[in-house]
């Protein structure tokens, strides 16, 4: 589903935003570390330092409404020819255990080394199935 140039630019971008919504369809937009394999973003929910992190608001709307969406862009002040984003969208779900959470977990751990020193075990993971992708603007990887 995602062309190779937008496969390189996703796994050049270290930060994407995730959209929620909850079942009045009231919109939540997080900062959120990812990482995209055979068409499902996976997003982890990482140590938290206070409260349980299966309370987020992300999770809840998940819950409520699995409709979602994900935007990586690259935004340059003084060069707008280098300005590009990628958009995905599909439904979302909460994934707790199993073969997919690990996985999930283990190409997280292999992205971000900041991963590496946290318990991720328990803690859920969001995976989007990506239904539909958009992008505009230069997606080079550099």
């Amino acid at each position: 589903m995602l062309s190779e140039q937008q496969a390189r630019f996703l796994a050049s971008r270290k930060i994407g935003h995730l959209a929620t919504a909850n079942a009045r369809a009231v919109p939540h937009l997080v900062p959120v570390c990812f990482v995209v394999s055979e068409n499902v973003l996976y997003v982890t929910i990482d140590q938290k330092p206070k409260g349980d992190p299966r309370a987020l608001k992300r999770l809840r709307n998940i819950i409520e409404n699995p409709v979602a969406a994900f935007v990586a862009d690259r935004y340059e002040d003084e060069d707008w020819t280098r300005l590009g984003w990628v958009m995905l969208r599909g439904p979302a779900e909460i994934l707790d255990a199993g073969a997919e959470h690990d996985r999930a977990q283990a190409l997280l751990c292999s992205r971000y080394r900041q991963y590496q020193g946290m318990e991720l075990n328990g803690l859920p993971v969001i995976a989007m199935r990506i239904e539909r992708v958009t992008s505009w603007g230069n997606l080079s990887a550099e």
